[in-house]
């Protein structure tokens, strides 16, 4: 009897401990440009180049490898040393169109707008507040962007 309890205790951890959801690790590109590649080795074909702070989610390890995938769910590996761990996000909204998203001066929509961004556009991640993001570009501006508009966080 005490066996049979211990062993449903334990099956029941065990099936909680697998079913909880796992947070995927998400690094950004260290260098300027780094190669996204089809195998874990340098000699094989380049699918794809990334810029600097583009962030990458992690989907596998493989000695000094990692593949990745981007926002638009392309993957293939890259040299583990080539990323960071400095947080990053990027524009994933508005695709194809014209449109802009707002930057605000604070973590409202009533806040007054200090800039605007296109699809595909990577900021810095400096602090986060409930559903925002305060965010700097590499040009140097920064701002608040409602987090349901950003990938990588």
């Amino acid at each position: 009897m005490i066996f049979r309890v211990i062993s449903s205790v334990l099956a029941l951890f065990l099936l909680l401990l697998f079913s909880l959801p796992v947070m995927a690790e998400v690094l950004s590109v260290k260098g300027t440009r780094v190669n996204l590649r089809t195998e874990p080795n340098t000699n094989s074909t380049i699918k794809w180049q990334y810029g600097s702070g583009f962030p990458l989610k992690i989907i596998e390890k493989k000695g000094d490898w990692v593949k990745v995938s981007d926002f638009e769910q392309d993957s293939g590996w890259i040299n583990r040393s080539l990323l960071s761990s400095t947080p990053h996000a990027i524009v994933k909204v508005n695709k194809n169109t014209n449109k802009k998203i707002n930057i605000r001066k604070g973590p409202s929509t009533k806040t007054d707008i200090v800039g605007k961004a296109f699809y595909g556009v990577v900021f810095e991640v400096i602090e986060r507040k409930e559903d925002w993001v305060r965010v700097r570009h590499e040009s140097g501006l920064e701002g608040w962007i409602s987090s349901n508009l950003l990938w990588g966080l």
